[in-house]
């Protein structure tokens, strides 16, 4: 293995596929554990900080709303920065603010103090920082297995759903929640501080992605799919949105969906957490597929997948079968949010991959924020769920559609998605 020059000097191009990229993988996910924290302790919290505040459970869960726009937000501003100094002051920005974030929570006196901090300091700077750039800069130090790299990176989001809300449950048990959001700013910010440190290196220069198939064609980045990047970039962020409006419908509404049914808020939680545990079996497994058959054929698999799962939400709603179904769910939806990174770098320009993987993440945030809403909206106004799911498979085929359009672009094109494998300037 080489040494390299740390900071402003790319990284030789031999350190792709190694042991110091596996490292860097490594630290990659206790980063993203680290920083995508709030995003699920803000939902624990949410009964006691109601309490304390005396507010409506619309108005405490504000936050997590704020908090999702605002890190979508974040990604384009993190993604940009990371692709012109580097990850690491990206992520030090980023440690500074989930600390002083969480601490802000902390001291909040109300629930507009509350939401801020989640939103500016949590969201906008914090863990954007630890998602979207951490992607970016992933895919661009793995050739031969890029796919389950990025996946086991991604990985790292669903890790912190199911580490974080028991040890803060506990946490919020024992010294109550100011306390706990203290202890989280402590152990996050420092965690993310102390392994940025271990970042420094920048990514090996590359000309293109490796291609999925053998003998593909070296693609026109300044023309991914044959269109202009931004009419390109725009169809994908289109798709995103729409893949995650669909998704959001039974990660949001499970639980109220489980009430209604007479089943109880814990089982509907139960089957949450049965969803997020079979999404990071679905993000492996969707890696080592990509690697095989490349990003957007990736894409248009778990979206059909997806579509599949969602269709059998509408016959079935005994407990057994919605036990089931949300397993399938997660294990069919899972890879479908990495596969984007995995697309950029394929089709796109290396050295523009943190903005557009920002700017695509961002998207799926939207979708998930604005599916979330549209979802309990059509229940309001049908009554029923089974309407709502009726919504999300029509957003999810608006992005098979799309899928489809731009796999057809490639196919028509006679090229593969990038260099043979192990290409580099």
């Amino acid at each position: 293995m080489k040494n390299t020059t740390r900071d402003n000097t790319p990284a030789d191009p031999s350190l792709i596929d190694s042991r110091t990229a596996a490292w860097r993988l490594l630290t990659v996910l206790g980063l993203v554990t680290l920083g995508n924290a709030g995003m699920y302790v803000v939902a624990v919290v949410l009964p006691a900080v109601q309490t304390e505040f005396g507010i409506g459970r619309g108005d405490a869960s504000l936050p997590y709303t704020l908090m999702m726009v605002c890190l979508g937000l974040g990604g384009l501003f993190t993604g940009r920065l990371a692709d012109k100094h580097g990850i690491t002051p990206v992520l030090r920005l980023g440690a500074v603010a989930v600390a002083g974030g969480f601490a802000a929570a902390a001291l909040s006196g109300n629930i507009w103090a509350f939401g801020l901090a989640h939103g500016l300091l949590l969201g906008l700077l914090g863990s954007s920082a630890t998602f979207a750039p951490l992607l970016a800069d992933t895919a661009l130090w793995w050739n031969k297995r890029r796919g389950i790299a990025v996946a086991i990176a991604a990985s790292g989001n669903y890790v912190a759903g199911t580490v974080w809300p028991p040890l803060v449950q506990w946490g919020i048990e024992t010294i109550g929640w100011r306390n706990t959001y203290f202890l989280l700013a402590i152990v996050c910010g420092t965690g993310i501080f102390l392994l940025a440190n271990l970042m420094r290196q920048r990514p090996p220069l590359v000309l293109a992605a490796a291609p999925a198939t053998p003998g593909g064609a070296l693609p026109d980045t300044s023309r991914p799919f044959g269109m202009k990047p931004a009419q390109a970039q725009t169809l994908l962020c289109v798709a995103g949105v729409a893949c995650c409006v669909a998704m959001s419908m039974p990660q949001v509404h499970i639980v109220a969906y489980c009430v209604d049914l007479g089943f109880g808020a814990a089982r509907g939680a139960e089957m949450l957490s049965l969803m997020l545990a079979s999404g990071i079996v679905s993000r492996l497994v969707s890696g080592w597929i990509c690697d095989r058959i490349g990003g957007i054929r990736t894409l248009l698999l778990g979206s059909a997948l997806q579509c599949v799962a969602l269709l059998m939400f509408l016959p079935f709603d005994g407990m057994v079968p919605l036990y089931l179904i949300s397993a399938m769910f997660g294990l069919f939806q899972g890879g479908i949010v990495p596969s984007y990174a995995i697309i950029i770098r394929e089709h796109f320009a290396p050295q523009e991959a943190g903005a557009r993987v920002g700017a695509v993440i961002m998207a799926t945030l939207v979708g998930m924020a604005l599916g979330g809403w549209m979802s309990g909206w059509v229940f309001d106004l049908t009554g029923s769920y089974h309407a709502a799911f009726l919504n999300g498979i029509g957003w999810n085929l608006l992005n098979m559609s799309i899928a489809l359009f731009l796999f057809w672009r490639v196919r028509g094109s006679g090229s593969g998605p990038g260099l043979p494998r192990g290409a580099v300037a």
